[in-house]
């Protein structure tokens, strides 16, 4: 018998997010809306007097009134980095009097500092963190989140930290798409070593170890790659997605952050679910993203971390990339708010708050080859977030406030007043 979960009815606006960016409406505009939840699923979307003729509220195990208020789809946060141990602020300070983050790297700083914490915490650990890390997510309104490995740069901790995130997956109610990303950096020592490592000798660890590692576990969905300026070459970059894409791994690419190196169109050549950053992209390498039906993901975020120049998100926009916007939150970008990343979006990218809305919930799931995902309309997955706001503006115009008041996950609230706060046991099954 079909389970009538929720129905959210009264919204002032609902934004369904069902438009194209660019367009007339991107956001999908509905006023005095409801939807209602049948099994998990969006059963019906339109005029609240309409949906609760057909669905009461009060025979609904939920019934959230939304009177005066804006509901819109769960945020799908498509690039992560939320595995990880140890505390980099004292970097953020350093940064902040002139150091740079080539002078941190070159003092065991940066990256190779969280992987030494990562090496050394217990899975327990890791675990715990990245459970609060996504308890912080939620509450922003993010339903889906991809998160990276790539802070072990060893076969052993790789596999951990996807055991990890697949455990969290398991415990947690926000979604978690596991990537795999060994190639995120170059280490700076293998056990029982003390030469440097070359990075064409850690590619082929990358290939011949990690990979069919990975493909035994079956946990990670994606394999990515840093392809920049200090990390890895397009050649080196593409050896490992072509050796992941064979192991059953969909490619992704860090692509052109620190400076033009051809990772887009690498992300092109391989047919990448998405090219991410792109801080140096050329007109030339977005538009051979969008032929390849590959999807650009900013990170504005990272900019703001690092006070570097923004993407171009308009221009983007402008020749009909289908942009998303997530908020690669890192030791490096401590930002866990897809409201926030929405509000540089428009702010420094030139994005409209409606056009950031497309690009932090349905573009950043197609960035995931999620396609469901992040919109409201029949037979899609109830991911809701009620702003305690009339309107979705208020999102990036309410900059540095959370306004999200309760969020719906499968049409069943896990932010809000009736959410217990408890989380699933770590069992064997999956979700």
């Amino acid at each position: 018998m079909a389970d009538l979960t929720a129905v959210v009815h009264g919204a002032a606006e609902l934004a369904t997010a069902t438009g194209e960016l660019g367009g007339d409406d991107p956001a999908g505009i509905h006023s005095g809306a409801a939807v209602a939840v049948v099994d998990g699923e969006v059963a019906a979307v339109g005029p609240t007097d309409e949906v609760t003729r057909e669905y009461p509220p009060e025979n609904a195990a939920h019934d959230v009134d939304a009177t005066g208020r804006a509901v819109i789809p769960g945020y799908v946060d498509s690039h992560t980095h939320a595995c990880f141990a140890g505390d980099r602020s004292d970097e953020f300070e350093a940064k902040l009097r002139g150091t740079t983050y080539g002078e941190l790297l070159a003092s065991g700083g940066g990256i190779h500092r969280t992987v030494r914490a990562t090496r050394a915490a217990s899975d327990e650990e890791l675990v715990d963190n990245l459970l609060d890390q996504l308890d912080v997510m939620v509450a922003h309104g993010t339903t889906t989140v991809e998160v990276k490995s790539g802070y072990g740069l060893d076969t052993e901790t790789e596999l951990r930290m996807l055991d990890v995130i697949d455990r969290a997956d398991r415990r947690h109610p926000v979604d978690v798409v596991p990537t795999f990303m060994g190639a995120h950096a170059v280490p700076r020592d293998y056990e029982g070593s003390s030469d440097p490592v070359d990075a064409d000798d850690y590619v082929d660890r990358v290939v011949d170890e990690q990979l069919p590692a990975v493909e035994k576990q079956g946990i990670a969905e994606f394999c990515d790659v840093f392809c920049d300026e200090g990390a890895f070459t397009v050649d080196q970059s593409r050896r490992v997605l072509e050796a992941g894409a064979g192991r059953g791994l969909t490619p992704k690419v860090h692509a052109e952050e620190l400076a033009h190196r051809g990772g887009a169109k690498l992300g092109a050549e391989v047919g990448a679910a998405s090219a991410d950053h792109l801080l140096h992209a050329t007109d030339e390498d977005v538009a051979a993203l969008v032929e390849a039906d590959v999807t650009p993901v900013l990170l504005p975020g990272t900019a703001f971390g690092l006070g570097a120049d923004y993407a171009d998100g308009r221009a983007m926009v402008d020749t009909g990339a289908p942009v998303a916007v997530a908020t690669d939150f890192n030791p490096n970008c401590h930002s866990q708010s897809m409201g926030f990343a929405a509000a540089l979006a428009c702010v420094e990218m030139g994005l409209t708050p409606a056009e950031a809305l497309v690009a932090t919930t349905r573009n950043g799931a197609r960035a995931l080859d999620r396609p469901d995902l992040g919109v409201v309309r029949e037979g899609a997955p109830a991911d809701l977030a009620v702003l305690d706001a009339p309107s979705h503006v208020h999102v990036p115009y309410s900059y540095g406030v959370n306004r999200v008041a309760t969020v719906l996950k499968d049409g069943r609230p896990v932010v809000g007043p009736e959410w217990t706060g408890e989380r699933d046991t770590d069992s064997e099954g999956g979700r």
